[in-house]
């Protein structure tokens, strides 16, 4: 390794949650490798989820789709963000299924459809109250019939997408619900009978089973986090990454040492080391002195001082055996490690910056290795 710092991402982990997602539900599950699968390396993800019975890859961009598509060419892949100057052909000749989320799509997909002489299958997108992507209720129904009678497409899929179901006892889950239902009524009277219908995704498919319709599409659980933040192995979920470094500096420094840009930390008498990872990476920087820590020899050592772009400090303590090589963990497991217990995790550093899991890991820098392991974790 030319880098001193690795995403370990155990794809045996990957594979045991989607088994785990799977035995909730009597529905085909799409596994989600978006955003180079939240950061763990999409590819290698998806075949994965695939080898455990994901029947769906769903991914958000045409273009990781188009990639994707080269590397696993057999599975049913949706993609569902492309714009009015997106050249969808390619998607279309590779077999890929586009979602239409508003008017304009029809034309668009129609369009690209002729151009390459094959039918589009398209997955129409109903706006049940996240505001963002699908058409709105009071338009579904023009949309439905636009969709329906227009050449080239052919309607296998009608979905939306929960905005709180990660609030178990929400009533929003519930209303979006049934304006989902009513709009597959609606679209049935209409003559759209679609292949699938899906409405769950990862917090769905978990605490509400009224929302699995044909498909429920997995993202964040798949990779070991709970979608409201709370302990994965509650649910049977096992991390599936472990992000680590390691020391390239440990020295004494006395009472009263600030340290970092800024001086906005003091540290001292102790050892302090660096760890060579930092925003760039992907460590978030509002991070920074709000409790966020790492592991090294088994010790907690907390973050101190600003993170900055390529590494960040941690107080080792005074009597410290550490060393420059030592590994610092971040967060994740070792093999054989056993429950939790002490160890960093992902939420605890979205705690420690006031955001949410997945966008700890999905912004893991692409010049970290990621590497691919087998192993039992827990």
């Amino acid at each position: 390794m030319t880098y001193p710092s690795r995403a370990v991402v155990n794809l045996t982990a990957i594979r045991h949650n989607v088994a785990n997602l799977r035995a909730r539900t009597d529905a085909e599950l799409m596994a989600v490798i978006k955003a180079d699968g939240y950061g763990h390396g999409g590819i290698a993800v998806g075949r994965a989820a695939v080898d455990a019975g994901a029947t769906w890859l769903g991914i958000a961009q045409v273009g990781e789709a188009l990639a994707l598509r080269a590397e696993l060419p057999a599975v049913p892949v949706l993609a569902w963000l492309y714009s009015p100057s997106t050249d969808v052909r390619g998607a279309i000749t590779g077999g890929i299924e586009l979602s239409l989320s508003a008017p304009w799509a029809i034309e668009h997909v129609a369009a690209a459809a002729a151009d390459v002489g094959r039918r589009a299958r398209v997955h129409l997108k109903v706006d049940t109250g996240m505001a963002r992507g699908g058409v709105r209720p009071e338009h579904w129904e023009e949309f439905v019939r636009q969709a329906r009678g227009t050449r080239g497409l052919e309607v296998v899929g009608i979905w939306s997408h929960l905005a709180r179901a990660d609030e178990r006892e929400c009533d929003t889950t519930a209303t979006q619900l049934g304006i989902f239902t009513d709009a597959l009524e609606r679209a049935e009277r209409l003559g759209v009978r679609p292949e699938v219908r899906h409405l769950a995704a990862s917090a769905g498919t978990l605490w509400h089973p009224g929302t699995h319709f044909d498909l429920v599409r997995t993202g964040v659980s798949m990779y070991g986090m709970a979608p409201d933040g709370s302990d994965p192995a509650a649910l049977g979920l096992v991390p599936a990454m472990r992000l680590e470094a390691e020391l390239i500096n440990v020295k004494e420094v006395p009472a009263g040492t600030p340290v970092s840009y800024g001086h906005t930390a003091t540290v001292g008498p102790t050892l302090v080391g660096v760890v060579p990872l930092g925003y760039a990476d992907g460590v978030p920087r509002q991070a920074s002195n709000r409790g966020a820590f790492v592991t090294v020899n088994g010790e907690r050592a907390d973050v101190v001082g600003r993170i900055c772009m390529d590494q960040f400090l941690v107080d080792l303590g005074a009597e410290s055996a550490a060393r420059s090589g030592d590994v610092a963990r971040l967060w994740g497991p070792f093999a054989g490690e056993g429950a939790a217990g002490g160890r960093p995790t992902v939420d605890d550093w979205a705690r420690a910056a006031a955001t949410i899991n997945y966008t700890i890991t999905t912004q893991v820098g692409a010049r970290v290795p990621r590497v691919n392991v087998e192993e039992t974790w827990s």
